[in-house]
């Protein structure tokens, strides 16, 4: 029978591997119930109600060499199928749908039970800055709404 030195690895390994469980747990448990941060109030536009949400609070970050927020909005009124393109963008006015259209960042994705989109934004955040929503139908026509971010 082999000997075991009794050394602090062979006395505590049997704790660390319950500890490592136990944050395993505690991180499983973080994520199947996150927290996001309230709805914003709804909008009426070309017969939808839109309402976004950011996933979080933090400012924008790089994606694909281009800032962006993430946000989830829900079509609460309105169906998704009459929409062929819709964009959402940070900033002082809304982007034109051509340039929306030729770099295609900030298109929204998703089913009918809600869209996702990485919004263009900014670096930083101005008091006068507005979310723009930009939505186009299949008869070309469009479509614009928007949210003070200083009131959220």
């Amino acid at each position: 029978m082999a000997r075991v030195k009794n050394n602090w690895w062979n006395r505590n390994k049997f704790n660390i591997s319950g500890l490592v469980l136990l944050l395993s747990c505690y991180f499983f448990y973080q994520s199947i119930n996150p927290v996001f941060p309230d709805m914003w109030e709804a909008k009426q536009v070309a017969g939808f109600e839109v309402s976004p949400m950011p996933y979080n609070l933090d400012p924008p970050y790089l994606h694909d060499g281009v800032y962006t927020k993430d946000f989830f909005l829900m079509f609460n009124k309105g169906q998704v199928k009459d929409i062929r393109q819709a964009y959402l963008n940070i900033g002082d006015e809304p982007l034109p749908l051509d340039e929306l259209q030729a770099e295609g960042h900030g298109i929204l994705h998703g089913s009918q039970h809600g869209q996702e989109v990485h919004a263009i934004a900014p670096k930083s955040f101005k008091p006068e800055h507005k979310l723009w929503l930009t939505i186009q139908n299949w008869k070309g026509d469009e479509f614009l709404t928007s949210w003070d971010l200083q009131d959220h």
